[in-house]
Formats: structure tokens, sequence, C-alpha cells
């Protein structure tokens, strides 16, 4: 039914039940298959076999960045797949689909234009696809750093660096006088 582009469709290493809802942008390689609902964008790693599968229940509200992309729930946004795209009887797609081979089924639906953009290459290498992302991914050195909480750092940098001089310059003030009493303290106790 494929051909020769047919994406290895046995194995999904992640799967979004029915009842889960992901608010952010999904980074995978390997095989993602969504019944619930994603909002954010959804992104394969470079240089991977990756498969992405939406069944009939599932709804994805954000770009689409895979190399093989099979639809049958609904889709609202862009659709970028370097390699195949497959489009069943119950797919909606509201966006934009760039593909390089497109398989529709009667009854799917897209509502926006269709560009073949993804030309097959002679070789391995593979065309990139964009990676439109709400937020970077963290840095581990971050997430370690900050413990609990690595999102909040890495969602506002600015914030803190800027109250931080402002609540900086009454404390040294402070510090030195309640510094004073506290050497004053440690002295007997090493008598």
């Amino acid at each position: 039914m494929f051909g020769k582009n047919a994406p290895p469709t046995n194995h999904f290493d992640t799967l979004v039940s029915g009842k889960a809802e992901i608010v952010g942008d999904i980074h995978f390689s390997g095989g993602l298959h969504i019944d619930g609902r994603v909002f954010g964008n959804i992104i394969a790693d470079d240089d991977s076999k990756a498969v992405l599968r939406i069944s009939d229940k599932g709804v994805v509200e954000g770009e689409v960045s895979v190399p093989h992309v099979i639809v049958n729930g609904t889709i609202v946004g862009d659709v970028h797949s370097c390699e195949h795209l497959e489009l069943a009887a119950k797919a909606a797609v509201k966006g934009n689909i760039f593909y390089n081979t497109v398989e529709m089924v009667m009854g799917a639906q897209v509502d926006g234009r269709l560009a073949h953009r993804y030309k097959s290459s002679k070789g391995s290498e593979k065309p990139k696809m964009p990676k439109q992302v709400t937020r970077e991914k963290p840095r581990p050195s971050v997430a370690v750093a900050e413990g609990d909480k690595p999102q909040v750092a890495a969602a506002k940098p600015a914030a803190p660096a800027t109250a931080a001089p402002v609540a900086a310059a009454p404390r040294p003030a402070v510090a030195p006088a309640s510094a004073a009493p506290q050497s004053t303290t440690t002295d007997p106790l090493k008598k």
C-alpha cells in the first residue's frame, strides 16, 4: 500500500491516551501514537525515522514536523513531512501541508494548501524540516541546578536578573550590621 517509502509502523514507543491532554511541545524520535489531545508542536529529532500516528480520537493543535505522519484524527496547524504522509478517511487538517509523498483516502479533509516541498533526494541525507517551538527545551545543567522547577527558571530568565540587583542593594547595608554581632557571638564560643 505504501510502496518503498512505507513508515515503520509496527512499534510505538510513546502513547498519549484518550484521557490525556498535553500542553506544550513534544520532541521525540521513534514512534508516537496519539489518542488524546496535544496543545503544542510535535517535533521529531533530526535524522530520525520517527513516526507519528494520530488516531480518529486524537487532536493536535500545533505544528507537526515529523518524517512519517499517519493521520486519522484532527490537526489544527501546518504539517511538515519530509518522507511520507498518510491521510486516512477521518483525517481533518486545518493548515498547510508540506510533503514529499502523500497518500490520501476518500473522506480525508484538508483546509489549507498542499505543497510538494520535500523532494526525494539521492543518498541518505534528509531535507531539514522547520522546528517551530513554543518554548526551548530546558538544558540539563539548568534542570539540575534549579531542582524542582526548571521550567519556571527557563521561562523567565529576565525577571529575576532585573529584580536581583534591586533586592541586592538594600541587603549589603543590613548584612554588615548583622555580620558584626554574629562574629562577636561566635568568638566567645570559640574561647
